[in-house]
């Protein structure tokens, strides 16, 4: 679950910090990683906490993707794009 753990006003823009504890969800993955899986048609294959999505969200957006919204095939790409760099591994389950 996310915490806001600070919010300030600084010259008229809204600065939301968030926290989350993302321990288990790692562990979990890590787990769900050593079992195998059933098949390849509705294969888990990664459990991503929301502060981190809303980081890549952030992150399109700075870049100048501002249309890009949460669902949909636009942001499905970016998401397997994310999952498939080395960087993010403990992501993924499969």
């Amino acid at each position: 679950m996310s915490i806001i753990r600070n919010l300030r006003l600084n010259a008229g823009a809204l600065i939301a910090h968030t926290f989350q504890d993302v321990e288990a969800i790692i562990e979990s993955n890590k787990a769900l990683a050593s079992e195998p899986q059933k098949s390849d048609w509705g294969r888990h294959v990664a459990r991503i906490p929301l502060n981190i999505i809303n980081q890549w969200l952030n992150e399109e957006w700075a870049r100048g993707n501002t249309s890009l919204k949460m669902a949909g095939p636009e942001f499905d790409a970016m998401v397997a794009r994310k999952l498939a760099d080395p960087d993010w591994r403990y992501l993924r389950t499969g």
